[in-house]
Order: C-alpha cells, then sequence, then structure tokens
C-alpha cells in the first residue's frame, strides 16, 4: 500500500494537478449533464418503484466526480501512463458518454451496456490499485454501488418501457 498521504510532500507538490483533475472531471461531467437533461421524454417513462426523484442526481454525482478526479490524480501520480490509468480513462469516458445514449438518444438498451462494462471498469480500477492505493481504490466503492444502482435503474427503465 502507498505510504503518501495527502500531506506528503509529492502530493503537495502536485496540488495544481489536482485542481485540473478536478476541472476536467466536474466540468466535463456537469457540462453533459446540462446539455442532456432528463426532460418530457424521461418524465413521460414508467418507473420503478425505487426510481429517485431527479434532484438527488446532481449531488450524487457532485461528490462522485470529486472522489474520481482524486483517485484519477492519485494513481497518475503514482502510474503514470499504466494499464491501471488506461482503465481510469476509459471508465470516465463511458461515464461520460452514458447521459447523451440514455436522455438524449434515447437508446436505453445501448446506455445498460456502456453501464455494464464501466462497473467491470471501476470494478478492475479498486482491485488494481487496492495493494498499491488502498484510498484511490477506497474512493471508487461509492461509485461502484452507484453505478450497480445506475444500471439496475436503466435496465429496470428499458424494460418497463
Amino acid at each position: 500500500m502507498s505510504s503518501e498521504n495527502a500531506s506528503s510532500p509529492s502530493l503537495t507538490r502536485n496540488l495544481p494537478l489536482l485542481v485540473l483533475f478536478l476541472a476536467i472531471v466536474l466540468g466535463v461531467g456537469i457540462t453533459i449533464g446540462i446539455l442532456n437533461t432528463p426532460g418530457a421524454w424521461y418524465e413521460a417513462l414508467t418507473k420503478p418503484p425505487f426510481n429517485p426523484p431527479n434532484w438527488v442526481f446532481a449531488p450524487v454525482w457532485t461528490i462522485l466526480y470529486v472522489m474520481i478526479a482524486i483517485a484519477g490524480w492519485r494513481t497518475y501520480l503514482r502510474a503514470g501512463n499504466s494499464r491501471i490509468m488506461q482503465i481510469w480513462y476509459g471508465q470516465l469516458i463511458l461515464n461520460w458518454i452514458w447521459s447523451p445514449l440514455f436522455f438524449t438518444l434515447h437508446f436505453m438498451w445501448t446506455a445498460s451496456a456502456v453501464i455494464a462494462v464501466m462497473l467491470y471498469l471501476i470494478l478492475n480500477f479498486i482491485g488494481g490499485n487496492w495493494r498499491a492505493d488502498r484510498l484511490s481504490a477506497l474512493l471508487f466503492i461509492p461509485y461502484a454501488l452507484w453505478t450497480t444502482f445506475a444500471g439496475l435503474l436503466n435496465l429496470s427503465l428499458a424494460l418497463l418501457n
């Protein structure tokens, strides 16, 4: 497990890079959310009983995006352009394409497949970082749980509609 913590010199020296990771992950994520809102189409769908109110999604995703950015930053500092970093990039790209697929294009089944692959990559990121950087792995656990829930919700919406 990495012995570096948030106050270590190498992490502190790389705070501008953390700001960049946060700005990109949050900036792109929030922009995609604004450009691909649920809208009337989503409101008209038959929803499962566990469908949360729409206001829940923005704060949850904001918190998750901060955690995703921190985990990516830490992994990048430790492992550069390694396989584990490629997994981080992959899950993030899939994350960003899900909203346009689902909310704008209404491709519920395709979006469901994207979530399945995204969850696979998230779990691989957790496993790949578990020994090398436990904090980065732990930061992805709420993301894995939320993505599992989102996948179940996506699949339920596809089946009901």
